[in-house]
């Protein structure tokens, strides 16, 4: 290999450091002549070579020349090899030019810095009221002021949560709550005027309720001339007269079953009159029920007080299994363990004939007011009462089924008892009874405290509700539905909505003045404004928001009037 070859090949080994000094060299160089010779003395000395990168040719120096030679390897045939070499500038100009470079100002560009505008955060705290809004009773109630003193503060106008009103008078609560430390002059006054206003409430609602007593005598005394009141009307129709008309007429049974009982010692007539009775005290049970579940909603009771029914039916089954089942089921025990003779029993039968007719007649009114109250609801007989959706007439109609049977049931076994002469039968007779009674009374409390858990409506309402407001174009999506059986008919429906952003703003834009709008987006300016522009529209954008959701809420209730309370709570 060639001396040139061989020196670029160990001029490859070189490291980094090297071009450092060479670059050191250089500004030495152009400091001026003094430190020239030192350069010359480098090179000359053959150090030079160490300095150079491996990115570099492979330098040497004659006199005060510096000459570059190169490799240039070729492939002919076997192989040849060229040697070419450059003439290179002389020292002199070379540390010239470098010092010239090294001499020369450096360009400075003006620094442009952008600086982005960021809205500072507000701290509002764990407790900020300063926004809210309060009602004049509010006001009133709670900061002990008069009607007079709201006249002086700023009055908004906002959109009314009730159905009867669009609109209502709202105040800013720090408004109220300035204007009460200034006629009360403290906070300590203000609280001790409180306390006495609560103390005259409390008194005042004990003189009501003792003036209410008073009336109350004086109308028994006297005769109450008014009009018959709602919760009397309930008993003239519907479940309230089926109910009426099972009390008459099992009252009567009820007496006559005992009379009979005592007369032959009959275990099967005791059941019956045991049956006639405890369902004498059932429907007065359901009676209380109805009278209560027409009561009006309280502010302890929002929802009212239609769940009663439930309640009463469900002691009712509760009473029917103690009282029926229960003693039906001793009276039989005892009678099989000591049987006694019996007497003519020609009244135990003319009474469970009679028994049989009115408990028949009670039996035909609980099944034409239950059809008639299917045929309205659009569901099916069986599916009516299966479900217990007038829970009250389902119990007359159970028990006076459970009668009738009872009647059969006692009438055979004393017949099979007076022909044979055998008192077990007529003890067999009183625990059929007993069984008839405990499986009815079993039923009426499956039913009756399902709907007292919060049943579910049919799942085709719940889809006619879902796509009726799926179909509306504000609404993108529907979740987490709920349907809820109250009671006598109502329902109160709760949904998760995902309302589209575009077309609540789009309903809001289409009330707006558009020209104005884009004179106001024009003069905003600084971040302050900007901060009033959005937060002017944004308030009013929640406003018609708020909207959207009334008008669903009105249009539910008004295609399905059994939907009484609805939740939307937006997603």
């Amino acid at each position: 290999m060639l001396p040139g070859l061989a020196a670029a090949t160990a001029a490859h080994r070189c490291s980094w450091s090297s071009l450092c000094r060479l670059r050191l060299c250089c500004r030495a160089a152009a400091r001026g002549s003094s430190d020239r010779q030192e350069w010359q003395n480098l090179v000359t000395l053959g150090s030079f070579s160490n300095m150079v990168p491996c990115s570099h040719p492979y330098v040497y120096t004659l006199s005060r020349q510096v000459k570059l030679y190169s490799t240039n390897v070729q492939k002919e045939g076997r192989g040849s090899q060229t040697l070419r070499v450059e003439k290179l500038p002389s020292f002199d100009e070379t540390a010239e030019n470098i010092g010239a470079e090294l001499k020369a100002p450096l360009k400075q560009e003006p620094l442009q810095v952008r600086v982005k505008a960021v809205l500072k955060k507000r701290d509002y705290g764990s407790k900020y009221t300063q926004n809210n809004f309060i009602t004049g009773v509010r006001a009133i109630n709670e900061f002990c002021l008069k009607s007079s003193d709201l006249e002086q503060l700023r009055k908004i106008r906002r959109r009314s949560p009730h159905e009867d009103t669009e609109s209502f008078t709202v105040y800013l609560r720090s408004d109220v709550e300035a204007k009460s430390l200034e006629v009360w002059g403290s906070p300590e006054a203000l609280a001790r005027e409180k306390k006495l206003r609560k103390e005259a409430e409390i008194e005042y609602r004990e003189r009501l309720f003792r003036n209410q007593k008073i009336l109350r005598e004086y109308r028994d005394f006297l005769g109450n001339t008014q009009p018959r009141s709602r919760t009397a009307s309930v008993f003239f129709k519907g479940p309230g007269k089926v109910v009426m008309v099972a009390i008459c007429i099992n009252g009567l049974n009820c007496f006559f079953k005992f009379l009979a009982w005592i007369y032959t010692g009959s275990a099967s007539m005791f059941s019956e009159a045991i049956h006639s009775l405890s369902d004498t005290c059932n429907q007065g049970l359901l009676a209380l029920g109805i009278s209560k579940s027409v009561q009006t909603p309280d502010p302890t009771h929002p929802y009212g007080f239609s769940n009663m029914r439930y309640i009463s039916s469900l002691i009712s089954g509760v009473g029917i299994f103690m009282m029926g089942a229960g003693l039906s089921w001793y009276h039989g025990v005892m009678g099989l363990l000591h049987p006694q003779p019996m007497e003519s029993l020609l009244w135990a039968y003319c009474i469970l004939a009679g028994s049989l007719v009115s408990e028949g007649a009670t039996l035909l009114v609980a099944v034409n007011e239950l059809r008639r109250s299917a045929r309205a609801k659009g569901v099916s007989f069986y599916k009516y009462v299966m479900e217990s959706r007038d829970p009250s007439t389902n119990v007359i109609l159970l028990e006076d089924t459970a009668a009738v049977l009872g009647v059969i049931i006692a009438a055979t076994c004393m017949g099979l008892t007076s022909i044979t002469g055998n008192p077990l039968y007529d003890s067999l007779g009183s625990l059929g009874v007993g069984t008839l009674l405990g499986v009815v009374s079993a039923f009426l409390i499956y039913t009756n405290t399902e709907a007292l858990l919060g049943r579910s409506i049919q799942p085709e309402q719940v889809q006619r509700l879902t796509e009726l407001l799926e179909n509306d174009p504000s609404v993108r999506a529907i979740h987490d539905v709920k349907a809820t059986d109250l009671g006598l008919g109502k329902v109160r429906f709760k949904a998760e909505v995902d309302f589209d952003g575009r077309v609540v703003t789009r309903s809001y834009l289409e009330k707006q003045d558009f020209d104005q709008m884009l004179q106001e987006i024009q003069e905003v300016k600084t971040p302050e404004e900007l901060e009033t522009f959005m937060l002017k529209h944004g308030e009013n954008i929640i406003d018609t928001l708020g909207a959207e959701v009334d008008r669903l809420e009105k249009e539910l209730k008004k295609r399905n009037p059994e939907v009484r309370h609805v939740d939307l709570e937006i997603l």
